[in-house]
């Protein structure tokens, strides 16, 4: 197949296009080459900005168009006005496209309607432009929190490192909040094996399967990544959600932690349509191990992430006060 990968050298992009080269397909990626331009030599590479001049696409012709970067529906039209033939077009959305959709929900959960600023709305402003200039033959991806190795945000990957250095770890919120993921590597094979059979439709990349009884939850996740990759002796403890917002705590503070984010709800997403055609996640052990195998092979910055000295102030607080409402370490 003739590709072109939109946003093809950071994290998901980067995973869409090993997997594709990997299949031996012909792969074009557009970007700015300001990351990953020595990456992929026998890929073919167009640099220029999506909000720019996009004439280097011109006379192109593509089986399939993988974008992983649209942000604003006018990226979606301006990329098929500069495309001749896209193929099919493939676009990476978000569940954060939905609005307080009740647990378990499917693919035709309540979307926010659009507007011009936040997030969830533009993704869903890019999916209505997408199937409106591409087409039916469109396929769209949900997909919950991505981890996995070459994760630039150091969201999921800053938890593993933080508890694989081990002692008592600030854990905050409550053990039970429900929580998803998928590996970006899993969600590229799969999205890959899509394309390759020209499948159509609106998917939830997310794992594991929901579970309504007992949904996973984000203490399963920090428990998982402290049973992989913690030292002996590792503890948990789990702060409440209003002693640490009372003190300016933030989810750039404590990534993935659901209590600050107003869209914490499509953490509960029905996976079943993905997995019946195809997505299979890997263990989370095998993730959590390899996320921190490149965390240490290459370091990134993420100075915005709650502290050492900061995190042995807050649990020090918490022990001589509020520790005593039952949460605790685990």
């Amino acid at each position: 197949m003739r590709l072109l990968i939109v946003g093809g050298t950071q994290f998901v992009g980067r995973h869409i296009t090993e997997a594709a080269l990997r299949n031996g397909h012909d792969v074009t990626l557009l970007h700015r080459g300001r990351t990953g331009a020595d990456l992929f030599p026998e890929a073919a590479h167009v640099l220029a900005d999506r909000d720019g001049d996009l004439s280097g696409l011109a006379g192109r012709r593509f089986d399939a168009t993988i974008d992983v970067s649209a942000y604003r529906p006018e990226q979606v039209r301006r990329l098929a006005a500069a495309l001749g033939e896209p193929g099919q077009y493939v676009f990476i959305s978000s569940v954060s496209a939905y609005d307080q959709p009740p647990p378990g929900f499917a693919e035709d959960g309540p979307l926010y309607e659009p507007n011009d600023t936040d997030y969830g709305p533009l993704k869903v402003a890019c999916e209505r432009a997408a199937a409106e200039v591409f087409g039916p033959g469109t396929l769209i991806v949900r997909p919950t929190y991505v981890i996995g190795p070459h994760d630039h945000l150091v969201r999921f990957t800053w938890w593993v490192e933080r508890i694989a250095r081990g002692g008592e770890v600030l854990a905050p919120g409550r053990f039970e909040e429900p929580i998803q993921y998928i590996d970006a590597r899993d969600m590229a094979a799969w999205i890959l094996a899509m394309a390759e059979a020209g499948r159509p439709g609106v998917f939830h990349a997310a794992a594991p399967a929901w579970r309504p009884a007992k949904p996973f939850s984000f203490g399963d996740l920090l428990e998982a990544v402290r049973d992989a990759v913690g030292p002996p002796g590792t503890t948990l403890t789990w702060v409440d959600p209003q002693f640490l917002l009372e003190r300016g705590l933030t989810g750039e503070e404590l990534p993935l932690w659901p209590a600050p984010d107003p869209d914490a709800a499509v953490n509960a997403a029905d996976p079943s349509a993905a997995f019946a055609a195809g997505l299979t996640p890997r263990p989370l052990a095998d993730t959590i191990r390899d996320c921190l195998a490149d965390g240490r092979a290459n370091p990134r910055e993420a100075p915005q992430r709650l502290g050492a000295g900061r995190e042995a102030e807050l649990l020090r607080e918490w022990s001589g006060g509020s520790g005593s409402s039952g949460s605790g370490q685990r």
